[in-house]
């Protein structure tokens, strides 16, 4: 019974924290080339947006 107990307390104190850092990584890297696609993919269009709306907006004198 004391095997378990300890097997218990082994699991529930375990260091996660490599593996953890590790998974981070991997969102940060995959929010990174989500965000580079985007980019080069809109991003022609989003900068024709911005200055048709940027040419449209009067500017007080």
């Amino acid at each position: 019974m004391n095997h378990i107990a300890a097997y218990i307390q082994a699991i529930l104190t375990r260091d996660d924290e490599g593996a953890t850092a590790v998974e981070y990584g991997l969102l940060v890297s995959l929010v990174a080339v989500v965000i580079i696609v985007g980019a080069t993919t809109f991003g022609q269009q989003i900068s024709d947006l911005f200055g048709a709306v940027a040419g449209k907006i009067k500017l007080p004198t």
